[in-house]
């Protein structure tokens, strides 16, 4: 069978979708382009309303282009509306998130594709053991999913559920699946959760993110993988970046200087009404802990801007503070109402036109940030890993250069950053 799998979203489903492929090929199934694929898996987001019509215009386009195509789509979307998910043209199945795990095996066991209800992907585990290496699907670094759910209910965000309660996978199992990747040839691992910083907390007795990271930095020393391979942390929670975790990092050869730390806001009215569990002067002080003990480390963030009852006083300390922080990158989302979520009942919302136009200021204001963080590092040196053709390299801090060409995917390299965008090969 020939498939194709468009994946939307977080790195969470960036994983899923990594299991769908590795399954797929494991069974002698082809990756191909959509346009000649027998069937599209789509791994759908709903975080927002223009998520949910992207993955809607692209099942109409592949259709277009593919009329005989067989689509399945899971994820988010498929989750929350199914009804609107049943409406798109040559859809055979819709898996919720709870049953992506069997989804895979589902359309294994149906050869001739005419399945029409997900309640024939209900069981197993679609895991058959496959054979991965880097560079499948495109990526150079294994997005490992180690926990998925969530419970924290910030008043925007669908997400508790349509990704359901908190579920972490077991450590030893963690293990284990970093021992394959590790085997396979992988040098980075990207450790992802749909809120990461609660890992453990459901299992009995309870564990923690804590005990993972120092658990795989301990098979990191055991093993030697330091020297072999790279652990990047995914987005995490400013509450649950603690300090225990920002000088394990610091202390540790294994893990990239990394955080992904979403503020949202900068204004404690708007935090408290996105019912988020910390203040501005919190998250500042975080950063500072971090480049304090971590100069030069990247910290990313997330924004959201035109909130209901976000005023310009709001807005302008939003501003003010990113302009005067240290963070490195700024993932700027407008505002859009989310059926089922408190935020999309309050009252005052934002105009449209107002909302893009601050979206365009903050995102001038990342763009600020970048630039400043790339120049502060003109001349450093890194280890550095090789992506796409060789001749792109990606530092532990998140910084991409260009580099002469000589180099496979996948390697380790010596670099020294010449310019914003380029650097020198060391010997």
């Amino acid at each position: 069978m020939k498939y194709s799998v468009i994946t939307f979203g977080c790195r969470v489903n960036q994983a899923d979708s990594l299991g769908f492929e590795e399954s797929f090929r494991a069974m002698g199934d082809v990756a191909v382009e959509p346009e000649h694929a027998d069937l599209v898996v789509v791994n759908s987001c709903s975080v927002t309303g223009s998520a949910d019509q992207a993955v809607r215009q692209t099942v109409r386009r592949v259709v277009r282009q593919n009329p005989s195509v067989k689509v399945v789509v899971t994820g988010c979307y498929a989750t929350r509306r199914p009804d609107e998910v049943g409406g798109l043209p040559n859809v055979i199945a819709i898996v919720p998130n709870e049953r992506k795990d069997s989804l895979v095996r589902g359309v294994r066991l149906q050869p001739d594709l005419h399945l029409t209800t997900a309640e024939r992907f209900a069981g197993g585990d679609g895991s058959c053991g496959a054979a991965i290496e880097p560079g499948m699907a495109g990526r150079t670094a294994y997005t490992l999913r180690v926990q998925t759910g969530c419970t924290e209910r910030c008043s925007y965000c669908i997400i508790p559920s349509t990704r359901g309660t908190p579920r972490s996978v077991p450590l030893a199992e963690v293990l284990r699946q970093v021992a394959r990747v590790c085997d396979a040839g992988f040098r980075e691992i990207v450790l992802t959760g749909v809120h990461l910083g609660s890992y453990g907390r459901d299992r009995s007795p309870a564990e923690s993110l804590t005990g993972l990271l120092r658990a795989l930095n301990s098979v990191a020393e055991a093993r030697a993988l330091a020297e072999r391979v790279r652990f990047r942390i995914s987005s995490l929670e400013p509450m649950d970046c603690t300090e225990a975790i920002v000088d394990l990092v610091a202390a540790s050869g294994a893990f990239a200087p990394h955080f992904h730390l979403p503020l949202q806001h900068a204004s404690d009215r708007v935090l408290a009404a996105m019912r988020r569990p910390y203040t501005r002067a919190d998250y500042a002080r975080l950063v500072d802990r971090i480049l304090d003990r971590m100069p030069g480390a990247a910290i990313g963030t997330d924004i959201i801007v035109g909130f209901p009852g976000e005023t310009d006083d709001d807005f302008r300390m939003l501003a003010e503070y990113l302009e005067s922080s240290r963070l490195s990158h700024v993932h700027v989302f407008p505002y859009s109402d989310r059926p089922g979520t408190e935020a999309a009942v309050m009252q005052s919302k934002v105009a449209p036109p107002v909302v893009r136009e601050r979206g365009r200021v903050i995102r001038e204001i990342g763009a600020r940030l970048q630039m400043r963080f790339r120049a502060a590092a003109v001349g450093t040196e890194h280890r550095a890993l090789t992506l796409e053709d060789g001749s792109l390299v990606v530092t532990g801090n998140y910084l991409k250069a260009r580099i002469p060409p000589g180099h496979a995917r996948n390697e380790w390299v010596r670099v020294r950053l010449t310019s914003e965008g380029e650097a020198l090969v060391l010997t």
